[in-house]
């Protein structure tokens, strides 16, 4: 296989599989790797058409509809070379404001969804020469901020278990790496902001808190993933990519 030198083209010949792949960041990146050559297949609870990738409703919280998921979309198109683990669910509040039933429905989304979705992908991923997992974490992982315990605690997770995964099969020439979204301008952050008191208010402090002064964009957060998931970047894994407007490394005079 040979790629362009500008990296597009970069995925030709490959199949990529995005969970949470609808809307948001999941489907910023279907759109890029299809432009950059992958036939990709969507996962999610309500797929859409997908503007031409393949669709497949697929609850992560569901072991059996994971692993049907996965045998659908390789027996369909005939290989899994990228998994781009994506799905996920918000939570606000601090330590004592969610109970016990939402911890484990979060904690089963973001983290055990993860897991079941490389797991069973895992016997197609060693066949492929491109092998590639990248999973969607958050820059909450590393940084605390207020009323976010249950969601930074859930991220924390999969940033921990993508490195763990990086280790485990490194030596299976499968590489998977994380990318560290900051506040993103996504369908989640906006129903974030309309259920504020203030929703401008809401906003501008999501703005002030990133040193680059604005949201980061879905297709900012898209471009890292298909950096990652590229075989361009075949000596990249146990990776941890911040795409944060700054938030993480930089502090500014006020």
């Amino acid at each position: 296989m040979s790629f362009q030198e500008d990296g597009m083209g970069d995925y030709d010949g490959l199949v990529a599989l995005v969970t949470g792949g609808a809307s948001g960041i999941g489907a910023a990146t279907v759109r890029l790797l299809t432009e950059r050559g992958a036939r990709v297949a969507v996962l999610d609870r309500h797929p859409g058409a997908a503007g031409g990738a393949l669709s497949v409703a697929c609850d992560v919280s569901d072991p059996r509809a994971v692993d049907d998921a996965v045998a659908r979309v390789v027996g369909e198109l005939g290989r899994l070379d990228v998994v781009v683990s994506n799905a996920g669910i918000g939570a606000q509040g601090d330590v004592a404001d969610n109970d016990d039933d939402e911890w484990h429905r979060v904690l089963d989304v973001n983290v055990v969804g993860m897991a079941r979705v490389v797991r069973a992908a895992l016997p197609h991923l060693r066949l492929s020469p491109h092998a590639s997992v990248v999973c969607t974490a958050s820059v909450l992982a590393v940084v605390g901020v207020p009323q976010r315990a249950l969601y930074a605690a859930s991220k924390g997770a999969v940033l921990a278990l993508a490195l763990a995964m990086a280790a485990d099969h490194v030596r299976e020439g499968i590489r998977v790496n994380a990318v560290l979204p900051g506040t993103a301008d996504t369908p989640w952050v906006g129903r974030l902001l309309d259920s504020a008191s203030d929703p401008d208010i809401a906003r501008e402090q999501l703005r002030a808190r990133q040193p680059q002064g604005r949201l980061v964009s879905a297709d900012e957060v898209a471009a890292a993933i298909a950096y990652l998931g590229s075989p361009l970047s075949g000596s990249t894994t146990g990776t941890a990519l911040t795409v944060d407007g700054g938030l993480t490394g930089l502090r500014l005079p006020t």
